[in-house]
């Protein structure tokens, strides 16, 4: 297993779902970590199962810089220092709607809160300690981002940006700071849920490897890259979905 003993990290949006889950995997790889989120009680929730020796919830709005300086600060005080940071922060207005019928407003919000936010937590890590300690940055993207999907294009296109500003961060925080992004497809989360609820058979049935993903699926996936073995990779973006973006199914 890959290890991240010595290593703190700050992974945004981790009260649960993917957040949660890559948490938990640097955890179980030795790293402390830094969990936010907007919700105080359950974010301490979740640093108590983590193991309070390990991980220090700090919650707050994940748009607020002084939030974002507020955990970085908070993770060299109370773990001696920021190596990583997770960029878990994104979502999506306006579901259900094509682009050109959709609210303008809403298209904004969704850009704003995958790119502003995660430029954002990556500025205050950067000038927090990791341009003068070193270490690595993982952004959330999803598969989302490398396909189409009718009714959805607000958040593809945010998450194809997603994938073009880890490019561009890699460049411009070289040799620092490596920068690379995972872009999941279907697992089980708070936000998925409504939509594979009893559907999970047919869904899988459009993956080459036959199945939706689970936790371990991204969490491995995020630790690799975030660790010392993934020393000559970044800017780059690697596709955790069973093969679901290779699916086209019969002509």
């Amino acid at each position: 297993m890959t290890s991240l003993e010595g290593k703190t990290a700050i992974v945004t949006g981790s009260r649960a779902g993917i957040g949660l889950y890559i948490a938990q995997a640097l955890v179980q790889r030795g790293a402390k970590v830094v969990l936010t989120a907007r919700s105080d009680d359950e974010l301490r929730e979740v640093a108590k199962s983590l193991g309070d020796d390990r991980a220090l919830a700090v919650a707050g709005d994940g748009g607020d810089a002084g939030h974002r300086r507020a955990a970085v600060a908070a993770a060299v005080a109370h773990f001696g220092s920021l190596d990583l940071l997770v960029n878990n922060i994104g979502g999506a207005e306006g579901f259900g709607v094509p682009l050109v019928t959709g609210d303008l407003g809403a298209f904004r919000r969704t850009l704003d809160l995958n790119l502003t936010t995660t430029l954002g937590w990556t500025q205050a890590a950067w000038h927090g300690g990791l341009s003068r300690r070193g270490g690595s940055v993982l952004n959330v993207s999803s598969m989302a981002g490398a396909m189409t999907v009718p009714n959805s294009g607000g958040y593809g296109i945010a998450k194809a940006a997603l994938d073009h500003l880890t490019r561009q961060l890699a460049v411009e925080l070289a040799p620092e700071v490596r920068v690379n992004g995972i872009a999941p497809g279907v697992l089980p989360t708070e936000a998925s849920t409504p939509f594979i609820a009893g559907r999970e058979a047919d869904i899988a049935a459009h993956y080459p490897l036959a199945r939706i993903g689970l936790p371990a699926d991204v969490g491995s996936a995020a630790a690799f890259l975030l660790s010392d073995e993934a020393s000559w990779i970044t800017g780059q973006t690697l596709l955790v979905e069973g093969g679901r973006t290779l699916f086209s199914g019969p002509v």
